[in-house]
């Protein structure tokens, strides 16, 4: 009974330590060299806060002393692009006018758009997508090759922003965010409408490009991009996910598009 008691007093204490102090590199490594499973350092990594250093070495470091790879990853979503322990000067991080990356925290997928000094969400929009030219398919997953046309229902975006425009977003696990296209909306009597090379499904070197706009981007935190758009003219545009065309409808395939509206 007495050994029993010291065993559950002693793991309170532990479990109070952890709380107080944020987990480092070194507090991983403990713990993977003690021998504690897998699954009981995720939970600790996921729980705890932590002051990780991820560069290269750190990394290799975590990996030679038998952290896993699940637990690495863990501890990088855990924290900004650069590490918590040499926080940047306070003057970098608005470099494009937006938020401080400490300020991010978003828990969803998606696009968001800076409006007043914070984040708000640019609700996606159904596409339905027909190709022309050439179309291959690649088992279920989309299309390879071939003009896609995108059309979207309504004259306009719920989204209404002014230049110059701050967007940010989080993308889904392994993709990058040149998988993304910027793309102008041409305006129908109630719909919108672009032209793309493959409906942002997989990339193609040529095709239809004349609805994409160029972007420049930055990583602000893991998974996490911003975009400044300084000057883009009054009218209508989407920011269109890879990926998109993953569904099928009566009247062909059907996707997402993140799309927002420009005033003068």
């Amino acid at each position: 009974m007495r050994v029993g008691f010291v065993g559950i007093f002693l793991g309170l204490a532990v479990a109070v330590v952890l709380a107080q102090t944020a987990l480092t590199n070194d507090s991983i490594i403990k713990m993977a060299k003690a021998g504690l499973g897998e699954e009981i350092i995720l939970s600790t990594v996921r729980s705890q806060p932590g002051r990780y250093a991820t560069s290269p070495d750190d990394l290799i470091a975590l990996k030679t002393a038998g952290v896993t790879d699940k637990v690495i990853a863990a501890m990088m979503d855990k924290m900004p692009s650069v590490d918590a322990a040499d926080p940047p000067p306070a003057a970098a991080a608005p470099a494009v006018g937006l938020p401080s990356p400490a300020s991010v925290t978003v828990a969803e997928v998606g696009v968001y758009c800076n409006k007043n000094g914070s984040w708000a969400d640019v609700p996606p929009e159904v596409v339905n997508f027909k190709t022309g030219g050439v179309l291959k398919t690649i088992g279920t997953v989309g299309l390879m090759r071939g003009d896609v046309n995108g059309h979207i229902r309504g004259g306009h975006s719920a989204s209404t922003l002014k230049t110059p425009i701050d967007l940010m977003v989080y993308t889904p696990e392994g993709v990058a965010i040149t998988e993304y296209q910027l793309l102008r909306l041409r305006e129908q009597k109630d719909s919108r409408e672009f032209r793309t090379v493959t409906g942002g499904v997989l990339h193609s070197s040529g095709g239809a490009t004349r609805d994409v706009i160029p972007f420049e981007s930055r990583k602000i935190a893991p998974r996490t991009y911003a975009i400044n758009l300084p000057a883009l003219a009054p009218g209508e545009y989407g920011l269109l996910p890879p990926a998109s065309a993953d569904a099928t409808s009566s009247s062909g395939r059907i996707g997402k598009i993140y799309s927002f509206h420009v005033l003068e």
